[in-house]
């Protein structure tokens, strides 16, 4: 399975965060080492934008010698098709590049779903509804469902990328993974600086680097 991280430097609320140091390493890089400890992932590829502002992060991932793309700034799911689309792949997972302590259980069980469902399912989901914290949402995408509804999505459709098939969810076959204990009160994503200064109060080094939902 092919995991799609979108990211980029130009976040309003909190600009270059995926390329601030959250003990000792940027926080995409937090983000990426986390997925790599699923093995059921072969693939990792960092979707950003082509704009001059994401040239930092694309010198970064050169740099770890991790896979990227580049697409459209503001069409986020446009950017995510075309790179599914040239990759051939027909299911991708998407993870947001400020999500630096999600679970690897979460993504295992996830593909788990997937493989079990023998390709029934367009969209498996774990925040549709949402009982897991900002920060810990995955999701696999039908790369077919997402070629042909995108030319019908809004503009905060384009940017949020499966907010259509939610809106739309009686259309489309949706299957939502729920954590039995609901800890969606927690913020474990990184939106601001406040957000990550809540995160590092609350998680020491040991603690971020070995975190579990399921613990």
């Amino acid at each position: 399975m092919l995991a799609i991280v979108q990211a980029r430097t130009s976040s309003k609320r909190f600009k270059n965060k995926v390329l601030f140091s959250i003990y000792g390493k940027p926080l995409i890089e937090h983000v990426v080492f986390r997925i790599k400890k699923s093995l059921h992932i072969k693939d990792i590829i960092v979707a950003t934008s082509k704009n001059k502002e994401d040239d930092k992060l694309v010198n970064f991932l050169k740099k770890i010698k991790i896979k990227f793309y580049r697409g459209d700034l503001d069409n986020v799911a446009l950017r995510l098709y075309e790179l599914a689309k040239l990759k051939k792949i027909n299911y991708f997972i998407r993870i947001s590049g400020d999500s630096p302590l999600i679970d690897k259980s979460i993504i295992n069980k996830m593909i788990k779903i997937h493989q079990k469902s023998k390709n029934k399912y367009d969209l498996i989901t774990n925040i549709f509804p949402r009982s897991f914290p900002k920060g810990q949402s995955v999701e696999i995408i039908k790369t077919s469902i997402l070629k042909k509804n995108i030319h019908k999505f809004t503009k905060m459709d384009k940017e949020h990328v499966t907010n259509y098939f939610y809106k739309n969810h009686k259309q489309f076959k949706i299957k939502n993974f729920f954590l039995k204990v609901k800890k969606d009160n927690m913020n474990l994503s990184v939106d601001t600086r406040y957000d990550l200064k809540k995160i590092l109060k609350k998680f020491n080094k040991d603690k971020f680097e070995n975190f579990s939902i399921f613990r």
